[in-house]
């Protein structure tokens, strides 16, 4: 039986459809691989990236956006996870780079509007955007990081932001196979900066991961469940779809009021 292609997924069409079709924005998934305390998959990141942005895809589709959901890019900055084993790390410049590369195709194709729909907590694209605004004046390029999109305290009751509560639920729900048992899952105990500057937020320097995790998870995992990640997804694309639909109809010359 073959399944139906999804019009609004790149991978799964074809120069039949798209010789004559045209989009009015692109969304980039943009992950990593890295571990997720003991439980999750190196690649984690890359699946919610891929789901949630096919999800709300879908959902602005079918509400009469005109967007496509390119390859996700499965590499991110790693570069505080440099001793843990088979952590991939990309550097800025080389996200830049990639960047720097699609942004140019779709510019040439006459899709002006890009959206790095991003994953993972160690990329940082506000500068790279900046950059390449300046690079392609003609092209208009934001991201997004669907993990502050909500109030996870409405979901989930432990805080955390990697391999907790929330991904873990969200992982229960999305990839169910490649979770560990529960006997298995860390605690996702954490250290905290002993300078407080860097506790408070209004100075920033990188974490060392190996020093303050020892199963790489930051949150207690142990309340996630299936039940939790399927009505955090669905709040959440929703507020995704609503948004990517908004980019499709935005007019770039009338943005601001």
């Amino acid at each position: 039986m073959m399944t139906e292609i999804r019009p609004y997924i790149l991978a799964e069409n074809n120069w039949k459809h798209l010789k004559e079709f045209r989009y009015e924005l692109a969304v980039l998934p943009w992950g990593a691989t890295e571990a997720h305390n003991y439980h999750l998959p190196y690649g984690t990141d890359n699946y919610e990236a891929e789901a949630l942005a096919a999800e709300a895809a879908r959902l602005a589709w079918e509400s009469g956006g005109r967007l496509v959901v390119l390859p996700v890019v499965p590499f991110g900055v790693n570069t505080g996870q440099s001793d843990i084993y088979l952590d991939m790390n990309l550097n800025p410049s080389t996200q830049l780079a990639v960047l720097s590369d699609i942004t140019d195709t779709l510019s040439r194709h006459g899709i002006k509007k890009l959206l790095i729909f991003n994953s993972h907590g160690g990329n940082n694209f506000k500068p790279l955007v900046r950059e390449l605004g300046m690079k392609y004046p003609d092209m208009w390029v934001s991201f997004s990081n669907w993990f502050h999109a909500l109030d996870r305290t409405v979901f989930f009751e432990e805080s955390g932001d990697h391999a907790d509560e929330l991904e873990t639920s969200l992982m229960l729900h999305l990839k169910p196979e490649l979770i560990l048992p529960r006997e298995e899952w860390g605690d996702g105990a954490s250290k905290q900066h002993k300078i407080g500057a860097f506790r408070e937020g209004w100075a920033w320097a990188e974490r060392k991961w190996s020093a303050i995790s020892e199963d790489t998870g930051v949150g207690n995992p142990r309340k996630a469940s299936k039940e939790k990640g399927l009505k955090y997804s669905e709040a959440l694309t929703q507020k995704l779809g609503a948004f990517m639909l908004e980019l499709c109809q935005a007019d770039l010359k009338d943005l601001y009021q």
